[in-house]
């Protein structure tokens, strides 16, 4: 896999209350991915851009909200676009350190 596919795969860390206890508790990180990556493609990306040792993926792919649209026919509804969510386990005593990949990426 080239660095473009990887890094095309892993849009970026998906920040949330429940994601940072994730971490803490499950020492797992939630990323946003490319809707057509799979666990292998994601399980390579991680492990090579920021040189740890997954354990395990899990992926789901979250639907899009349901949101009201006004138009000239009165109100409708609209859906917003869906996406595909990652949970990666690293092995024990690897961790990320997002400050410090991400001035080497650039």
């Amino acid at each position: 896999m080239n660095k473009d596919r990887m890094m095309a795969v892993l849009r970026f860390p998906h920040l949330s209350e429940k994601s940072e206890w994730i971490a803490d508790e499950h020492h797992q990180i939630v990323f946003h991915v490319a809707s057509d990556a799979n666990k292998p493609e994601i399980k390579k990306a991680v492990e090579k851009i920021f040189d740890v040792k997954v354990r395990r993926v899990c992926t789901l792919n979250v639907k899009g909200k349901r949101k009201p649209v006004r138009g000239r026919q009165g109100r409708r509804f609209g859906r917003r676009k869906g996406w595909k969510k990652a949970y990666v386990a690293l092995e024990p005593g690897n961790d990320i350190d997002f400050l410090n990949v991400m001035s080497t990426l650039q």
